[in-house]
């Protein structure tokens, strides 16, 4: 037997008194056991990072710069061990999982190179009145405080990073809580933060189980929340502290459109290629994975037939084989429920094209047409690989199902048409439109974030730190400007 992976309290490792199994969702077997924080290690980590607070804020931009530069490093001396690790815990195919430790490692470089420059003052004349005649605005940002970040399980090592990088970055405190099905990977990241010279208690990964998670989210002393995760626990966060800075990523059903200047036979077969990829990639577990395809009429017929045979050409498998494709969901109780809205699809009316078919946490790759509207496929977040295809009569028609969601998280539009890009970007009420490829397509330092029930605010380093942090302005008095 081997001992229970310890938790990060306020940098040190600690263990608490029980523990939880993390087991592989492909093949069942146990993958690692997880202590469990009591109350009084949380109430210890909680103080830990207030008290702390002012300390981490003053901390000179290059001991911030020198320890996200080590993550980074580290990270990519590291990068099959935790790719594994990655694969075994998530069921994430090992190509994808060595994907997100390379995107990890980017999270952390951005870093350390915001780090550096963060905060340099942004000053402003005031004598453009008489009333400001020798006064100087000089406005800087500092931190809000300590961060509660709140990490999902379908990028469990990435999205821990978007939390933990940025607080960093700027000097906030950070108590970082994984995903219940995937904490490993977090406390990877506890490993490598606790080889730096951070301030005691200004960072801890918390293995907290769920259902204990209310009581973190209203305590006062973390007065900022960055949570990734599901739209009813999202905006049940944010109902529930009105007075705190809450930043959500939440879900989407993102739409990929066609529009009728992408014709050529080369154009469709890369349209069709990347649906294809892009809605089954991390077996459609992501958020900006295509759900919706949304074709001109006139192209319709000649897209279709690619798009199936590029989603059965999908290899879906063991995700320890480098050809694997599409592993399993986190779960066979995930595979059941995607299982029956397909079911419930189908039974009203829309045509399966292919897939259809679960085996255990395993669903295999699903194309479904003319699906009613009133579909729970049509109304809600797939978050598994399945593909529904729809035709529009015109570029309106076509932005307008695109709009017909609750969700506006990313869309992709293929054209060559300049012109109807920037129509797409007006029109698309989404965070970010990719144009000539899906809505799949994330850089780490760019926003990224969306609007309806998809969320607020919006992640990229950058972003996320101008998230956890606000402005303060002083004013001098008496000078020779």
């Amino acid at each position: 037997m081997t001992s229970p992976h310890a938790f990060w309290l306020a940098g040190r490792q600690a263990a608490g008194d029980t523990t939880f199994d993390v087991t592989n969702p492909w093949d069942g077997r146990l993958v690692g056991t997880v202590a469990v924080p009591t109350e009084a290690q949380v109430e210890e980590a909680v103080a830990a990072a207030h008290a702390v607070r002012e300390e981490f804020a003053a901390t000179p931009a290059h001991v911030r710069a020198a320890a996200l530069d080590h993550v980074a490093r580290r990270l990519v001396e590291r990068t099959e061990e935790i790719a594994q690790l990655i694969s075994a815990e998530n069921g994430k195919p090992i190509k994808w999982a060595r994907g997100e430790v390379g995107r990890a490692v980017s999270v952390f470089r951005f870093a350390t190179e915001e780090a550096r420059r963060f905060n340099g003052g942004d000053a402003q004349r005031l004598d453009t009145d008489a009333g400001g005649t020798g006064r100087l605005a000089l406005t800087r940002r500092f931190p809000r405080g300590a961060v509660l970040g709140i990490a999902p399980f379908n990028f469990p090592l990435n999205l821990s990073a978007h939390k933990v990088a940025p607080a960093i970055a700027v000097g906030a405190p950070i108590i970082l809580k994984p995903a219940p099905a995937t904490p490993l990977s977090s406390l990877i990241l506890g490993e490598l933060l606790g080889e730096t010279d951070l301030p005691v208690g200004s960072w801890s990964v918390l293995t907290v189980p769920n259902d204990r998670m209310p009581a973190l989210v209203q305590d006062e002393r973390l007065p900022v929340i960055s949570f990734t995760g599901s739209g009813p626990v999202g905006f049940s966060i944010l109902e529930s502290v009105p007075r705190k800075h809450v930043t959500l990523e939440l879900g989407g059903n993102g739409a990929a459109v066609v529009l009728d200047d992408y014709a050529s036979d080369a154009d469709l077969d890369w349209a069709a290629s990347r649906i294809a990829t892009f809605g089954n990639y991390q077996a459609g577990q992501s958020c900006i994975s295509v759900q919706r395809v949304i074709a001109d009429a006139s192209l319709y017929e000649r897209l279709v037939p690619k798009i199936v045979a590029a989603v059965e050409n999908q290899v879906t498998g063991d995700p320890n084989d480098p050809a694997t494709d599409v592993g399993p969901l986190v779960s066979e109780a995930a595979a059941q429920r995607l299982e029956s809205w397909v079911d419930e699809a189908v039974k009203g009316g829309a045509t399966l094209l292919t897939g259809g078919t679960r085996d255990g946490a395993t669903y295999a790759p699903t194309v479904l047409a003319d699906l009613p509207e009133d579909a729970t496929l049509s109304c809600e977040e797939a978050f598994g690989p399945v593909l529904s295809v729809q035709r529009a009569d015109s570029e309106e028609a076509a932005f307008a199902a695109v709009n017909d969601s609750k969700y506006g998280l990313q869309a992709g539009v293929f054209t060559h048409d300049l012109q109807a890009a920037f129509r797409a970007h007006r029109a698309l009420e989404v965070g970010g439109v990719i144009i000539g490829d899906v809505p799949s397509y994330r850089a780490d330092q760019m926003p990224y974030g969306g609007v309806k029930e998809s969320g607020v605010g919006r992640e990229g380093v950058a972003y996320a730190m101008d998230d956890y942090t606000y402005e303060r302005v002083m004013v001098l008095t008496g000078l020779d400007l």
